[in-house]
C-alpha cells in the first residue's frame, strides 16, 4: 500500500515537473489513442539531459491511464545480444495495445537494424514503440516506404525560454535568481533542475547562482557520456570555445597528428549541431565544458582559449578583406561575456546593413552627418579629412537604399604631419602632440586613428551598424603592419572606460571640439607588441559562464575581471621583468601617481597584500602554495606540491584559495586609497598612456 501511494506521489511529481515539450507530447498521445494518422514507432533524440527520459515516463503514465501495458527497458542495462533484448521485451510481443519504452537506446544501438526488420513486425497488435537515443536515427526508417508513414522523428530541443523559467519557478527558484541559471543552462531540463536543486538547498544565500564542482561533474557525466579517450576530450574543449568548430580549427589547435578522426566524432555527437560553417555544440554543452575544465584546471583552460585565440587570428590576417570580417567574428566570440561586445546580438529584426567605401557623391552626406553628430567644428573635421585621406572613410547603408546612414574613418598618420592637418582637426592635433611627446614613432611606422565611428540616429547603445564599425575596426587591428599605436576617439567616455580597459586602450586625453568634448584612448603597438597584446586581451577576457556581463569598475581604471587577470599575470611573470613591466595594474592606483618606480611598486603591492593572507591555518597554507608557485618559481606546481610535502589535490585547493584571498585583499588596498579628482586637459593636451 505505502509502495503504490509512493509511485503514485513519484508519478505526480515527475508529470508536474515536466514543462513544454508540446509538439513531441502531441504526437505521442496521438499515438496511445490509436489516431488513424498517428505512427507506431517513435524515436525521440536529443544530447543528454534534454529530456527524453522525462517524455518516456509522460508517456508511460498516459499509457498506463489509457488502460494500455507499458513495457520500460533501459539500453545502459541490455545486452547487444538480439535473443536477450526479445526475452525482456517478451510481453509486449504477446500483450495487444502495449507500449515498448526504451530509454538510453544509443548504448544498444547495434540492435536498430535488426529491432525495425526483425522484431517489430511481430508485435501484438495494436502495440506501439517509443525509442529514446542520444543518436539520430538511420535514415533507412524513412526510406522504406513500408516504415516511412509508420515512422515518427521526434528530436528534443532544448526548452524555449518560456518553458526554462517556468521549470524553475515549479522547483521554487525566485525569479531574481532565474536569469543566470537560465543563461547558464541554454535550455537543459538537467541543468536547469541541478542549477535549481543547489539554489533551493540553500534558501538563505541571494547571490547570483554560479555552478559549483558537483554540479558540474554530475552535468559532465549526464550531458556528455563516455569520451573515447584524451585527444577527444581536447577536442570538446575546443568545440567549448570555439565560436564554430571547423577540421581546420582543430588541426590548428591541436595539431595535425592527433586530430585525425576526432572531426567526425565531435560531427555524429547528439549535443552538437552540424551546419554550413561547421559545429556548433548545445549551449548548456558549451556552458558546462567551459566551467568544469575552468574549475579543474585553470592553466588548461587558458591555454585552450590562447590557442584557439591564435588560431582565428590568423585566420583573420589570412582572409580577404571583406572575409576578415567573419573571421573577426569567430575570434570576438572569445569575449562574448564583457560589456559591449555584441557578437551575440541578434540583429534580425533590423535592416541588413552594407558596409562600402567612399564615393565622392557620398561626401556632402558625410558632412552633415558629421555637423548633426558632433556640432560644425566636427564637420570642419570630417571635411578636411575627405580632401586629405577618402580612403579613410567607410559608408554604411541599409540594404535595398543609397543614402548614407553612418560612416566611420580610420586615418593613417605619419612623420611629418603637415601642419594644416592639426590645424583643421584638434583632435589629430592632441593625438600627435601626444605621439611626439611620447617618442611613439620610428621611421617607416605609422599610427592609425579611428576618428569617426558616427550614425546619427542612434538612440541606443548598440546596432548593427556599431555592430559592423566594430568589427572592421578589430579587423584593422588584427591586419595592420608597420604600425606604432593605435587610438580610438569616442564623445562618451564613461560607457567606454571599463571596456576599453580591457581590450589594452587607456585613456590618453581629452579635447574639447566646438562645444564638446571628445575622448582619446590609445595602445602603444610597438611598446607591448601585438601577439602579447592579443594574449593580454584573451586572458582578461574570461568571464563567467554564466552569459552574464562583465562586472562595473572596481578599481577606478579596470573592470573587475580585468584586474584579477593582472593579479594573475603579475605571478605568472613576476620573474620575467620585460613582461611584468607591461601589467593593466601598472596604471591602476596600487602605483602611487608619479611614481619613479611603477614596477617595484606594484610588486610592492602585491608583496605587502601576500602578506597580509596569513591570519589563519587556511590562509598560512594558501600563502605558502601561491609563494612556492610563483614566488620562489618551483619549475613545476607539481614540484611545489612535493616541496610543500602535500598532496597534488590539497596543493591545487591551497592555490586557488590563495589566489582568490590575494585578488581580494588587493582590492581592500586599493580601494583603501582615494584618488585625486581628476582634471580635465585643456585643447590639444595629452595627459597618461
Amino acid at each position: 500500500m505505502v509502495g503504490n501511494g509512493l509511485a503514485g506521489r513519484l508519478a505526480a511529481a515527475r508529470a508536474d515537473a515536466l514543462v513544454g515539450r508540446q509538439p513531441e507530447r502531441a504526437v505521442l498521445e496521438r499515438m496511445l489513442l490509436g489516431s488513424a494518422d498517428a505512427p507506431v514507432v517513435a524515436y525521440l533524440h536529443g544530447a543528454g539531459g534534454i529530456g527524453k527520459s522525462s517524455l518516456l515516463r509522460h508517456t508511460a503514465q498516459k499509457a498506463q491511464l489509457a488502460g494500455r501495458p507499458a513495457v520500460q527497458l533501459d539500453g545502459r542495462y541490455l545486452d547487444v545480444d538480439p535473443r536477450l533484448f526479445e526475452e525482456a521485451a517478451t510481453s509486449v510481443s504477446l500483450q495487444p495495445g502495449a507500449v515498448l519504452l526504451v530509454d538510453s537506446f544509443e548504448q544498444c544501438q547495434t540492435l536498430e537494424a535488426w529491432l525495425r526488420d526483425s522484431f517489430l513486425p511481430r508485435l501484438a497488435e495494436d502495440a506501439l514503440v517509443v525509442l529514446a537515443s542520444r543518436v539520430a536515427p538511420d535514415p533507412e526508417w524513412s526510406l522504406d516506404p513500408g516504415w516511412a508513414p509508420l515512422f515518427a522523428e521526434l528530436p528534443v530541443r532544448p526548452l524555449a525560454l518560456a518553458d526554462a523559467h517556468a521549470l524553475l519557478a515549479a522547483r521554487g527558484v525566485a525569479a531574481q535568481q532565474r536569469d543566470a541559471l537560465v543563461a547558464f543552462a541554454g535550455g537543459s531540463p538537467l541543468a536547469l533542475s541541478l542549477g535549481a536543486s543547489v539554489i533551493t538547498a540553500r534558501p538563505d544565500v541571494d547571490a547570483r547562482w554560479e555552478a559549483s564542482g558537483d554540479v558540474l561533474t554530475t552535468l559532465v557525466q549526464r550531458l556528455l557520456g563516455d569520451v573515447p579517450g584524451p585527444t577527444h576530450q581536447r577536442a570538446l574543449e575546443v568545440l567549448a570555445q570555439a565560436r564554430v568548430t571547423r577540421e581546420s580549427l582543430l588541426r590548428a589547435v591541436l595539431g595535425d597528428e592527433v586530430t585525425a578522426g576526432v572531426f567526425p566524432w565531435l560531427r555524429q555527437l547528439p549535443y552538437v549541431e552540424v551546419t554550413s560553417e561547421g559545429l556548433h555544440p548545445h549551449d548548456a554543452v558549451r556552458a558546462t565544458l567551459d566551467a568544469d575544465l575552468h574549475w579543474r584546471d585553470p592553466e588548461r583552460h587558458d591555454d585552450v582559449r590562447l590557442r584557439v585565440s591564435r588560431a582565428t587570428v590568423q585566420a583573420v590576417r589570412n582572409a580577404g578583406e571583406d572575409e576578415a570580417l567573419a573571421c573577426v567574428t569567430d575570434w570576438l566570440f572569445l569575449f562574448r561575456d564583457l560589456q559591449g561586445v555584441s557578437v551575440l546580438k541578434d540583429w534580425r529584426g533590423y535592416p541588413h546593413v552594407e558596409d562600402t567605401p567612399l564615393v565622392p557623391a557620398d561626401a556632402p552626406e558625410v558632412v552633415r552627418m558629421a555637423q548633426e553628430a558632433g556640432g560644425p567644428a566636427s564637420a570642419r573635421a570630417a571635411a578636411h579629412w575627405l580632401r586629405r585621406q577618402p580612403q579613410a572613410f567607410r559608408i554604411y547603408r541599409y540594404a535595398g537604399t543609397t543614402a548614407p546612414v553612418a560612416f566611420m574613418t580610420t586615418l593613417r598618420l605619419e612623420a611629418p604631419l603637415l601642419p594644416e592637418d592639426r590645424a583643421a582637426d584638434p583632435v589629430v592635433d592632441a593625438i600627435w602632440a601626444h605621439v611626439e611627446a611620447n617618442g611613439v614613432l620610428e621611421r617607416g611606422e605609422h599610427v592609425n586613428v579611428r576618428r569617426f565611428a558616427t550614425q546619427p540616429d542612434l538612440d541606443e547603445q548598440f546596432s548593427p551598424v556599431l555592430d559592423l564599425m566594430g568589427r572592421r575596426t578589430v579587423a584593422g587591428e588584427l591586419r595592420a603592419i608597420g604600425r606604432a599605436a593605435t587610438f580610438i576617439v569616442f564623445e562618451d567616455t564613461k560607457s567606454s572606460t571599463d571596456h576599453l580597459a580591457g581590450w589594452g586602450l587607456l585613456e590618453v586625453c581629452a579635447v574639447e571640439v566646438g562645444d564638446r568634448v571628445q575622448y582619446v584612448f590609445g595602445r602603444n603597438v610597438r611598446q607591448h607588441g601585438e601577439e602579447h597584446w592579443i594574449e593580454q586581451a584573451t586572458r582578461a577576457a574570461r568571464a563567467p559562464s554564466t552569459g552574464q556581463p562583465d562586472s562595473p569598475s572596481v578599481t577606478g581604471e579596470l573592470s573587475r575581471h580585468a584586474f584579477e587577470a593582472g593579479v594573475l599575470e603579475a605571478l605568472r611573470t613576476w620573474h620575467t621583468p620585460r613582461e611584468f613591466a607591461t601589467n593593466a595594474l601598472l596604471g591602476s592606483r596600487l602605483v602611487p601617481p608619479g611614481s619613479q618606480d611603477p614596477v617595484t611598486d606594484l610588486r610592492a603591492a602585491i608583496t605587502r597584500a601576500l602578506a597580509a593572507l596569513q591570519v589563519d591555518s587556511p590562509s598560512v597554507k594558501a600563502h605558502e602554495a601561491l609563494t612556492a608557485t610563483y614566488i620562489t618559481a618551483a619549475r613545476t606546481q607539481k614540484a611545489a606540491a612535493r616541496r610543500l610535502g602535500v598532496p597534488y589535490g590539497t596543493y591545487r585547493r591551497h592555490l586557488a584559495l590563495a589566489k582568490e584571498r590575494l585578488i581580494g585583499q588587493l582590492l581592500r588596498q586599493l580601494n583603501s586609497v582615494v584618488p585625486a579628482p581628476p582634471a580635465l586637459p585643456a585643447s590639444g593636451a595629452s595627459s597618461g598612456g
